[in-house]
């Protein structure tokens, strides 16, 4: 069951596409969080989601918001994709422990081993206020996260 609005976002400490270390509880009292789990890099619908995040990236990421994107890939893979794509944002890898964010979030996917399309817009309080799940086919709609965004 994903988390739901009016919760309080799991903390997490992933790795970045670049191996930095990143937490939730970093953006606390700092920024609201855009947090986006999708399947697998390289994927037709995830490579066009996230490119058009980064096509509209300061709507995403700026003084008041973070954009953190997260999928099941090794950091490796996630940083030739990145860099394939021209992503400025953290890509984070739930690899190991395989899911493990994922699964706090309520969007893993045993049967296939991957999150689905999952988005959480989390308050600068560490409350989430805003989200949807979608199945590994479909994609989300970005104009939906700005309204959210603009509510806060």
């Amino acid at each position: 069951m994903a988390i739901e609005v009016g919760d309080k976002a799991p903390d997490f400490e992933l790795k970045d596409n670049h191996g930095a270390t990143v937490r939730l509880s970093e953006f606390r009292g700092e920024k609201a969080v855009v947090l986006l789990f999708y399947p697998f890099a390289f994927t037709g619908v995830c490579t066009g989601e996230l490119c058009e995040l980064r096509d509209q990236l300061p709507r995403f990421q700026n003084d008041d918001v973070q954009l953190l994107a997260v999928s099941n890939d090794s950091v490796p893979t996630l940083r030739v994709f990145g860099e394939q794509e021209g992503l400025e944002y953290p890509l984070l890898s739930d690899f190991w422990p395989h899911g493990e964010t994922s699964r706090s979030y309520g969007v893993f996917d045993e049967d296939k081993g991957c999150a689905v399309r999952g988005t959480f817009i989390i308050d600068k309080d560490g409350v989430v206020r805003w989200t949807v799940v979608n199945g590994l086919p479909d994609a989300r709609d970005l104009n939906e996260y700005v309204k959210a965004l603009d509510s806060l």
